[in-house]
């Protein structure tokens, strides 16, 4: 099984958030359990700040098994589609296009999908949300 990881669950974990980082460490051990563990570009891109350089991300993320999976034409083309649902419906600009890049490769790639913000991701992935 490959889950693909949303940002906010690996920074719970980095940068050992009191809130939210025991839970999110117990997803990724269950995510780890049963198969890969893979994250975008996008979600790759946005851990950047919380690191002082590429190396130490890459150490922390080979740290927990986790793979780099690209995003390819196909993935942002479905992101495309569901954003533009999203606007036409009404949505507002505060979610921007790599929310929905985010969720187009999970969709594409993953079996499973770990977020913290599973209300966004029920209503435009609900594919992702499971039970």
């Amino acid at each position: 099984m490959i889950t693909a990881v949303d940002t906010s669950v690996l920074l719970d974990v980095f940068i050992a958030d009191a809130q939210h980082g025991e839970r999110s460490k117990s997803w990724l051990r269950a995510a780890y359990d049963a198969g890969a563990i893979v994250v975008c570009d996008i979600v790759y891109a946005e851990l950047v700040p919380a690191f002082r350089d590429r190396s130490v991300l890459d150490r922390a993320l080979l740290e927990i098994n986790t793979a780099a999976s690209p995003i390819d034409t196909a993935v942002a083309y479905e992101a495309g589609i569901r954003w533009k649902r999203y606007r036409q419906s009404g949505g507002p600009r505060n979610r921007i296009i790599t929310d929905f890049l985010i969720g187009a490769h999970a969709v594409t790639v993953a079996d499973n999908f770990l977020t913290r913000d599973r209300g966004f991701y029920a209503t435009y992935f609900p594919e992702l949300m499971k039970p």
